[in-house]
């Protein structure tokens, strides 16, 4: 665990997962499809460790950071081929290890659990299915679209959902863009550092930060 602060578990009645990288392990297909499209540019390929660096919202910032130009293509077209090829090397993919266990662990302590994410709407319900975790969650809140903007529209579909006070309910995601999220809903935030930004990107939030689920896991045997 990174950024030991005290943090009240006691206080939460819900919880607001985030998907992609936080639950689901998609970072690798996300470096493979962003890759693929690279490749077509004559632009250079990413790494894990450079994909980490600059993957952020609104995506169309990664994106010009990567190398693509816009002036040269249209956003939306460079946006909807790579959700084509991501959509391909979806079920390729696995959740997190300690998911499950940690879903039961918030379910024992009757905790409701939701899902915020800047996937869009159906394809986020067919993976929750496919990945047979969607009745965990009492809500499920994507987008509208596949432009990856930010989550705050669906956010606040969310909130209105949740008959729960704001200082009450705890996101956990693995992104600065999680904290700000957060940080708009008035919402409690802890972070994980095994999704699409690294360590160093989240350390300066001043988030609590753990290293993975496992971690997360630890820290709530330990304080529960």
């Amino acid at each position: 665990m990174q950024n030991e602060i005290k943090f009240d578990l006691s206080s939460v009645e819900a919880i607001v997962w985030d998907w992609n990288g936080t639950l689901l392990d998609d970072v690798d297909i996300c470096v493979d499809s962003i890759n693929e499209m690279l490749v077509q540019r004559n632009i250079p390929s990413l790494n894990y460790d450079s994909y980490r660096r600059i993957f952020g919202f609104p995506v169309k910032d990664y994106y010009t950071e990567a190398g693509f130009d816009f002036n040269s293509e249209p956003f939306d077209v460079v946006a909807i081929q790579f959700i084509d090829i991501y959509r391909n090397h979806l079920p390729s993919c696995n959740l997190f290890p300690d998911v499950v266990g940690i879903l039961d662990f918030f379910t024992k302590k009757k905790i409701s659990q939701y899902i915020l994410s800047a996937m869009e709407q159906d394809m986020l319900e067919h993976s929750l299915q496919e990945k047979e975790i969607y009745e965990y969650f009492a809500f499920v809140s994507g987008t509208t679209d596949h432009y990856a903007n930010n989550k705050l529209d669906a956010a606040n579909r969310l909130q209105q959902i949740i008959s729960v006070a704001p200082e009450n309910i705890l996101m956990i995601g693995d992104t600065v863009h999680d904290h700000e999220v957060a940080g708009v809903m008035n919402w409690k935030n802890l972070l994980i550092a095994s999704g699409h930004q690294s360590l160093q990107r989240l350390l300066p939030t001043g988030r609590m930060v753990f290293d993975n689920l496992a971690s997360f896991m630890k820290f709530l045997n330990g304080n529960t």
